[in-house]
């Protein structure tokens, strides 16, 4: 934890609304509610009576009570048991108590607006796809199939050949 972020310098009371954005430097604890965004550039903490109806954006979060929004914590995210988000975190650490409710998506990759590309598989030269084999099976039950019926119709020919040249 940074300097910075252990010296609360902003809290908003229980019983206090925020209707709005909430931005402040440092860190800040929340008690009350904020129907905003909440962008704080240290700690936050929102106390098991607090209430943010928006996105949170903070270095680290430490969430006991209620956030309907997504979370964006750098550092870490920190749910108490008596957490409940509903919402997706983005954060390098994630701390989740027992009892605490959490609704969303957690994505732990920090890296901003670089695709991952799926790795390039070795070529398979000489191996088939199961497409290709099974295409090639049916086309050799239809070869064998006609190859036994070359023979029947080869010896009827052979038999009509015989009683043609009997008579």
């Amino acid at each position: 934890m940074k300097k910075s972020e252990g010296k609360i310098t902003t809290i908003i009371g229980k019983g206090a609304v925020i209707d709005g954005d909430f931005i402040a430097s440092d860190s800040a604890r929340l008690d009350g509610t904020v129907e905003g965004n909440v962008k704080i550039s240290g700690m936050l903490v929102v106390g098991a009576a607090g209430k943010v109806h928006g996105t949170i954006e903070a270095s680290s979060v430490i969430i006991g009570g209620e956030v309907l929004g997504n979370v964006l914590a750098l550092d870490k995210a920190e749910l108490s048991s008596t957490a409940r988000v509903i919402g997706d975190i983005r954060t390098n650490v994630i701390v989740i108590d027992e009892k605490a409710i959490f609704q969303g998506r957690c994505d732990m990759n920090q890296e901003e607006s670089k695709p991952r590309k799926r790795p390039v598989r070795e070529s398979r030269a000489g191996k088939k796809s199961a497409k290709d084999a099974l295409k090639e099976a049916l086309l050799e039950v239809e070869e064998e199939s006609r190859a036994s019926e070359m023979p029947n119709e080869l010896a009827a020919a052979s038999m009509e050949q015989r009683d043609i040249s009997e008579v």
